[in-house]
């Protein structure tokens, strides 16, 4: 934009334009193009180093995610839990409750809206089951 600005400048400069009024604004035209091509340059500065910052910013906070909440958890729970997760529905009231692999070890858990107990049955696991528990 700079390069611009000043080849509008050259031009103006070499043409002859006649009356003095207009070559004034003209020139006056020119000034304020050259201060604001100035502005916008610096302003791009300004936002590229602003942009690594937010880059790095953005990298630092995904490391720090990653520390905080490991990468093991599969769940959408706010557990913060490193074991996989799974969700089970209680069969008086129908609440959805996330179960991961350390309450699942107990063989039951209450249900946080209805207190009814809910226990696990093992013997329904066959090979392809995922939960870690065997027949």
């Amino acid at each position: 934009m700079i390069e611009k600005v000043t080849y509008i400048k050259g031009l103006a400069d070499g043409l002859d334009l006649g009356d003095e009024k207009v070559e004034k604004v003209v020139k006056a035209m020119i000034d304020v193009m050259e201060e604001m091509a100035d502005e916008i340059d610096a302003l791009n500065e300004v936002i590229d180093v602003m942009a690594g910052q937010i880059d790095e910013v953005d990298q630092d906070l995904g490391e720090l995610e990653e520390e905080f909440y490991g990468d093991d958890c599969d769940c959408d729970c706010d557990c913060d839990c490193d074991d996989d997760c799974f969700t089970v529905e209680c069969p008086e009231c129908g609440a959805e409750i996330e179960v991961d692999d350390e309450m699942f070890e107990e063989d039951f858990i209450f249900c946080p809206e209805c207190n009814t107990k809910l226990e696990f049955a093992f013997d329904e696991c066959d090979d392809d089951c995922c939960c870690g528990h065997e027949e």
